[in-house]
C-alpha cells in the first residue's frame, strides 16, 4: 500500500526532525520563550527543517515533494509534521503566506544556483529567512507592528548571511554559490575556491560579508526591548547567537574549511543566562 502522504519517507519522518532539533541550538534558544509559545516555535521549527530537508536532501523529485507539502498547508494535514503545524496556525491565527514563502525558498534553490549582487541575495532571503522572524512575531500577536516586523528581518537577513559564510563548501558541493557574485569579483575570488583551502582572498570576501551580517544583526537587538518580557529575551538570543557565530568565525581565522566554525551549546547557555540578567 502506497504510504498516506508523499511525506511519509523516512528522511522526512518527525521523528527525524525532532532528533535533528535535539542536536542543535533551538532547544537551547526556545528554552527562555514563554511556555505557551514554545510548542508552536517547535511546530514552526519542524515545518521550516522540513522543508530544508526536501530542498537539500530528499531522494526523487523534490519538486513534486515541495508540492505535496503545499497542499498539505492548505489541509487537510496527512503527516505529523503537518499536524501539528496545522493546531498552530489554528491557535495563532497564523497567516500561510509566510509557509508558502519558505517553500518557494526551496523552489528556488532548485533552480537557481548564483546571486549576481547583494540585493538579488537579500531578496531570496525574503523567502528563505524574513518569514520564520514574522511567524515568530505572529506568534506573540505582534505581526502587525511594521518596526518589529522591520527589525525582525533584519534579524532574519542576517542570520541567514552567517549561514551562508559557515557553509560555502558545502553550498558550492550542492552546486550552489550564494555570495554575490560582485563581491566575489571584488576580492578576486574564482568559486572553485570556495572549496579550500583558505586563502587571504577568500578571508577578505568573508569577512566583508561577516560585517554586513553583524550590522543587520545589530539592528534587530532593540526587539527585545520592543517585545518586553520572555518574548523579547528568546528573540533578542537569535541575535545575539548570530553574532556569537560571527566570532567563531573571526576566531577561526574565517577557516571554514577545516571545520563549520559555530558556537556551541554551551555558548548558547551562556548567551541566554546573559540576557536574563541584562538590564
Amino acid at each position: 500500500m502506497p504510504p498516506a502522504s508523499l511525506l511519509d519517507a523516512p528522511e522526512l519522518a518527525a521523528a527525524r526532525i525532532d532528533e535533528r532539533a535535539s542536536g542543535e541550538n533551538f532547544p537551547v534558544v526556545s528554552v527562555l520563550a514563554p511556555r505557551f509559545a514554545r510548542p508552536h516555535l517547535r511546530a514552526v521549527y519542524g515545518f521550516a527543517r522540513l522543508v530544508d530537508n526536501i530542498g537539500d536532501e530528499a531522494a526523487g523529485d523534490r519538486g513534486a515533494l515541495l508540492d505535496e507539502l503545499e497542499r498539505e498547508l492548505e489541509g487537510p494535514p496527512r503527516s505529523e509534521i503537518m499536524r501539528r503545524l496545522h493546531a498552530t496556525i489554528l491557535d495563532r491565527g497564523l497567516p500561510l503566506e509566510p509557509f508558502r514563502r519558505l517553500i518557494e525558498a526551496n523552489r528556488i534553490d532548485q533552480v537557481r544556483r548564483r546571486y549576481q549582487t547583494w540585493d538579488d541575495v537579500r531578496e531570496y532571503c525574503t523567502y528563505s529567512a524574513d518569514p520564520v522572524g514574522r511567524l515568530v512575531l505572529g506568534i506573540y500577536g505582534r505581526a502587525g507592528d511594521p518596526e518589529l516586523v522591520a527589525m525582525s528581518d533584519a534579524v532574519c537577513t542576517g542570520l541567514q548571511l552567517v549561514n551562508f559564510l559557515q557553509d560555502p563548501p558545502r553550498d558550492l558541493s550542492l552546486g550552489r554559490v550564494y555570495l554575490p557574485q560582485e563581491d566575489l569579483r571584488r576580492f578576486g575570488v574564482a568559486e572553485e575556491e570556495l572549496a579550500g583551502p583558505l586563502s587571504d582572498s577568500v578571508a577578505g570576501v568573508l569577512r566583508f560579508e561577516g560585517e554586513r551580517a553583524r550590522s543587520l544583526l545589530k539592528e534587530g537587538l532593540p526587539l527585545r526591548a520592543a517585545l518586553g518580557g520572555r518574548p523579547g529575551l528568546s528573540v533578542a538570543l537569535y541575535a545575539r547567537g548570530g553574532l556569537a557565530g560571527l566570532d567563531a568565525l573571526e576566531r577561526a581565522g574565517w577557516d571554514v574549511f577545516s571545520g563549520r566554525p559555530a558556537p556551541t551549546r554551551v555558548t548558547f547557555a551562556w548567551l541566554a543566562a546573559r540576557e536574563l540578567v541584562r538590564r
